[in-house]
């Protein structure tokens, strides 16, 4: 008899998730009928999306570059977190491509002497774009290799003039629920929202993103404009921003109000720190050779950017503070 294959723990649906996916299909009013439906129709979106995709120039910093095989766009933009639009991560692709992404603005306000509600092309223009390749490690345990495409986040809070009180930034997602049906889950309280130390928000690493692989953010990564913060796990990467706000003391985020035993407000991507119900000394490189089947690689502290950004953390324990 052949032995079932062996599930990662890493692989296994929470509970939390599992039981607010069910009631959200519920209140959803979803049948086995709608789900085929969605399923079916999954062809339509990919054609939808095939035609709203539209170049994004930029130029590449060799700077920042790693020679790691890319990950396939399909896969990248058809494999997310994006609670707003459902729980699994193929619910994005379909689900978010009712988003209005034009018009669009964000408020920049808090401790700054200069507080501006920026049009989202005005907010494009405000630094010359750059092509990074960034790694990103999800704290599930699998990651990508994306060429990303916006500019240091620096530049914005340089133009912003932030008052010398500031010690924080925090970012809000929209949260609008005639667009995005995942607010009806209960998993996360809304908006989404995500933090930095400003200090780390400085940094150049930290990017303000306006696109992928030479074209636009497509909506289920986060259009119009999100967050990637390459040495840390991905959902501190808000998506689909609508309001970054400095402040004195630290934001609480999301994911630390729904589960502050298993996310902390840092989220280093840290080896030696395991998640609560599994390891993360290994990750799963999405789009590789074997799928799912793919020998696991090695992680790395601060997902290889400890060079960059491990002064940021001196003295402090990395485990206390996770």
């Amino acid at each position: 008899m052949n032995k079932p294959p062996k599930i990662l723990a890493s692989e296994i649906t929470p509970q939390a998730l599992y039981e607010g996916r069910r009631q959200w299909l519920a209140q959803a009013g979803w049948s086995t009928l709608a789900l085929s439906t969605s399923i079916t129709s999954l062809a339509w979106h990919r054609e939808a999306r095939a035609n709203e995709r539209l170049a994004l120039a930029a130029k590449p910093n060799p700077q920042f570059f790693t020679a790691e095989k890319l990950t396939p766009y399909k896969d990248v933009t058809s494999y997310n977190n994006f609670y707003e639009f459902g729980l699994d991560k193929a619910d994005p692709v379909v689900h978010a491509q009712r988003l209005k992404t034009r018009p669009w603005t964000v408020r920049v306000e808090g401790l700054v002497n200069k507080p501006r509600t920026w049009d989202i092309d005005e907010l494009i223009k405000l630094a010359p774009l750059e092509e990074r390749v960034y790694r990103l490690r999800c704290v599930e345990g699998w990651s990508m290799v994306i060429p990303w495409i916006g500019y240091s986040l620096s530049h914005l809070i340089k133009a912003t003039q932030v008052q010398g009180s500031a010690k924080f930034v925090e970012f809000v997602t929209l949260a609008d629920r005639e667009q995005m049906p995942g607010l009806k889950s209960r998993v996360l309280q809304w908006p989404y929202t995500e933090g930095l130390r400003l200090d780390e928000a400085l940094h150049p690493l930290t990017l303000l993103t306006f696109g992928l692989y030479g074209e636009v953010l497509p909506k289920q990564n986060g259009a119009p404009v999100r967050m990637t913060i390459p040495w840390k796990y991905g959902f501190k990467s808000g998506k689909s921003i609508v309001a970054i706000r400095f402040t004195e003391q630290q934001p609480r985020t999301s994911w630390q109000v729904a589960a502050p035993h298993e996310y902390g407000f840092y989220a280093n991507v840290n080896p030696e720190v395991s998640h609560p119900r599994w390891s993360q000394a290994q990750e799963r490189r999405i789009g590789g050779e074997g799928g799912l089947f793919a020998p696991r690689i090695k992680t790395l502290p601060f997902n290889g950017y400890a060079e960059q950004v491990a002064s940021l953390y001196a003295g402090m324990d990395l485990k206390r503070f996770y």
